[in-house]
């Protein structure tokens, strides 16, 4: 019978953290291969990503003057560990940067976890004048390069194979027809309602059942991507506009009459491994989403988080076309190294840390 690994020991073997070592240094060499460069970006700043699902850590800083002041009620600014080095690294684009990229480690609330950590290590890019039908052609590269690396360092039997043909790639609305049976962009709340009782799927009990957009993510779960899953490596893209994040919007009557996010994710395995956009530049339309997710965080209950930000300010001088993409590094070398948990390729997760 196996011990339990003492807390004070790392989770990861010495062995498995070397190797992760050498897949980092792969990744390096890829991107720098390809003409990138490596920057560095804050990671407890006064901006945040405003995200209505999603929890920054946050602390509390006192300037030296706030220090020495008399008064004991003045209170410290809130400072925020990043969830992505989004902003930051969009500011740099537009102070003339082209190519960018960075692994660093960002911060999550409750998010804990075989396949989450609060703490995890984020590689982000960007390149201009680039799409994100471009990205998924770069993303589907770096992961071959990882694999490859990862099959030189050991021989894992739990190691997924990656097809030998190139990834699949299907919009978000060509996998609900063919996985769900309807329409992700057209179909009403009821129609929605009406596969989910065909499928016998288990509806919250305060779920919202007139939002389509929470039906939208409720059949993605359970049922369009345990198909994916069968599929090894496949590119979801095109998604609808509810969940553009920080995407473009494309219009096209083809697209039915609010268009599409030019956005993606990669599973493997049926885990997603990454999320890449056609990035938005209009400053005006990131103020209305910055708003709009305020909104659905307070109808959450959930702490207010800045309307302001540098990036904001970058965006009014102008932000160039680009394309950007943010990839989860523990989960990609867990996968790479045939691993079943994060905790085994992370040092010192959470419990630990």
């Amino acid at each position: 019978m196996n011990q339990p690994i003492p807390e004070y020991l790392p989770s990861a073997s010495m062995e498995t953290l070397q190797q992760r070592s050498r897949l980092l240094q792969a990744i390096r060499a890829f991107f720098e291969a390809q003409g990138y460069w490596e920057v560095e970006t804050p990671i407890l700043s006064r901006d945040c990503v405003v995200d209505a699902y999603i929890d920054p850590f946050t602390a509390g800083w006192h300037s030296e003057e706030g220090c020495e002041s008399s008064d004991a009620n003045v209170p410290p600014e809130t400072r925020y560990l990043q969830t992505s080095p989004e902003f930051a690294m969009k500011r740099l684009l537009t102070a003339g940067a082209d190519q960018i990229y960075q692994i660093t480690h960002t911060f999550r609330q409750a998010e804990r976890g075989e396949r989450h950590n609060p703490e995890f290590s984020m590689l982000e890019w960007y390149r201009l004048e680039e799409t994100h039908h471009d990205q998924m052609t770069f993303v589907e590269a770096l992961v071959r390069q990882v694999f490859e690396t990862a099959a030189s360092l050991s021989d894992q039997s739990t190691r997924p194979e990656l097809p030998s043909q190139p990834f699949k790639r299907f919009s978000y609305e060509d996998a609900f027809l063919k996985y769900a049976g309807l329409s992700a962009l057209t179909s009403t709340a009821e129609e929605f309602q009406q596969t989910a009782l065909q499928h016998q799927i288990s509806v919250p009990c305060d779920f919202d059942t007139t939002d389509c957009l929470s039906w939208q993510n409720l059949l993605l779960v359970e049922l369009v991507e345990p198909a994916l899953n069968q599929c090894g490596a496949v590119f979801l893209y095109n998604f609808p506009p509810q969940q553009a994040a920080l995407a473009r919007i494309r219009h096209d009557d083809k697209l039915g009459p609010e268009g599409v996010a030019e956005r993606f994710e990669l599973y493997l395995q049926g885990m997603e491994i990454c999320n890449g956009y056609h990035e938005l530049t209009d400053a005006a339309e990131l103020r209305r989403r910055i708003a709009q997710q305020a909104s659905l965080r307070e109808k959450e209950h959930r702490p207010a988080l800045p309307a302001e930000s540098y990036l904001l300010q970058a965006m009014e001088a102008g932000l160039p076309a680009c394309a950007g993409t943010a990839l989860g590094v523990d989960r990609l070398v867990m996968l790479a190294l045939g691993k079943q948990t994060l905790q085994e390729v992370i040092a010192f997760p959470f419990d630990r840390a």
